[in-house]
């Protein structure tokens, strides 16, 4: 029996190479098992690009989402004679790197993206960039990312702003004069909503960054203003500006980049359609598999894939809700165990490796369609 296993990150508890590992503890020893990480341009992304690719991590200084000094990596790798940096704007402004008790979308930015963006193409020389936006802690529609890359924000006086939602709130003109070169930008986005409006990034994403309802608003407003002030109505409309507080759309308008869904990257980078007709069986899954899954997450990706080789597909995560079951043909979920959600985030490794052996004879099954 040949199972390729290709999970997420279960976030708060397993990485996607742990989540893989604890699928395998459980599964028969007598298969052949293909372990397979992946993400879709969140965590994770640069982790699972460089294996694919071999290339190595470069640190570079940066500042947080709160603009406190720090230092991060990103990915550095050769292809076709040209030097392609990947990052994930996680590393530089994520949500990880703020207490919670600290969180605040309206003062925080995405300024260190840029700095380890332009690192990339001024230090690294790189002649593509690769970004991954996930699970940040911003809400500035991309500014800040702009902001380090020399562009300008303005109130109507000519006066030059914080690139942070309570300063964009007196945005007046942008000044696009002095920003630096910049390579192809390809950007790797696992979410499809718009910049602005009920399924926006204010609205959807920012009570997780710490948002109140007034916040939601406010934010809300300055992200649409954002958009007006710098003429990019169409990206703002795009599929995937939302993402990341709106980094989507900042990458967009002031770094014409290209989003295109994470998975897609790394599935190529992978290798996953040629792996996949190595397998009889396919087992994807992540910490929770939602509405969010069908707008383009990664195991959703896999799923999608399996399906078209005509190889069954079955998800493992800590949460599955009805509106997922369907893109598989078995779910597993550790809510099977009746335990409180804290208990099952600490107890992962042991419980996923539990459920998986307890379905041994629905999984043998499956792959012998």
């Amino acid at each position: 029996m040949r199972v390729l296993l290709a999970c997420d990150k279960f976030k708060g508890s397993l990485g996607a190479a742990e989540a893989c590992e604890a699928i395998r503890a459980g599964l028969p020893e007598d298969w052949t098992i293909d372990i397979c990480p992946i993400a879709d341009g969140g965590e994770g992304f640069v982790d699972v690009m460089l294996a694919g690719s071999g290339g190595e991590r470069v640190f570079a200084p940066c500042a947080d989402a709160l603009g406190r000094h720090v230092e991060a990596s990103y990915g550095i790798y050769r292809s076709n004679g040209e030097v392609v940096a990947v990052l994930e704007m996680s590393a530089a402004s994520g949500l990880w790197r703020i207490p919670a008790k600290e969180r605040n979308p309206r003062l925080s930015s995405t300024f260190g993206t840029g700095q380890l963006m332009r690192h990339a193409i001024e230090v690294s020389g790189s002649s593509r960039l690769l970004v991954g936006i996930g699970g940040s802690a911003t809400n500035d529609g991309g500014a800040g990312m702009a902001a380090a890359l020399g562009v300008r924000f303005l109130d109507e006086r000519g006066r030059v702003l914080e690139p942070v939602p309570a300063d964009l709130a007196r945005l007046g003109a942008i000044d696009i004069s002095e920003i630096v070169s910049l390579p192809k930008v390809v950007v790797a986005c696992d979410v499809d909503n718009p910049l602005a409006g009920p399924r926006g990034a204010s609205a959807v994403f920012g009570p997780q960054k710490g948002a109140s309802s007034e916040d939601v608003a406010f934010l809300d407003a300055v992200l649409s203003q954002l958009a007006a002030i710098s003429r990019g109505e169409v990206e703002a409309a795009t599929p995937g500006a939302g993402a990341a507080g709106g980094l989507g759309f900042g990458l967009m308008r002031f770094a014409g980049a290209e989003l295109v869904p994470g998975f897609d990257l790394v599935a190529e980078a992978l290798g996953m359609a040629e792996r996949l007709k190595a397998a009889d069986l396919v087992v994807t899954g992540e910490g929770s598999l939602d509405a969010q899954t069908l707008g383009g997450k990664g195991p959703a990706g896999v799923a999608a894939m399996a399906k078209a080789a005509g190889i069954p597909v079955v998800a493992v995560a800590g949460r599955i809700e009805d509106v997922a079951r369907p893109l598989f043909d078995a779910c597993l979920s550790l809510e099977s165990f009746g335990l409180p959600v804290a208990e099952s985030i600490s107890r992962a490794p042991e419980l996923v490796t539990r459920l998986v052996a307890d379905h041994a004879s629905l999984l043998r099954g499956l792959a012998a369609r």
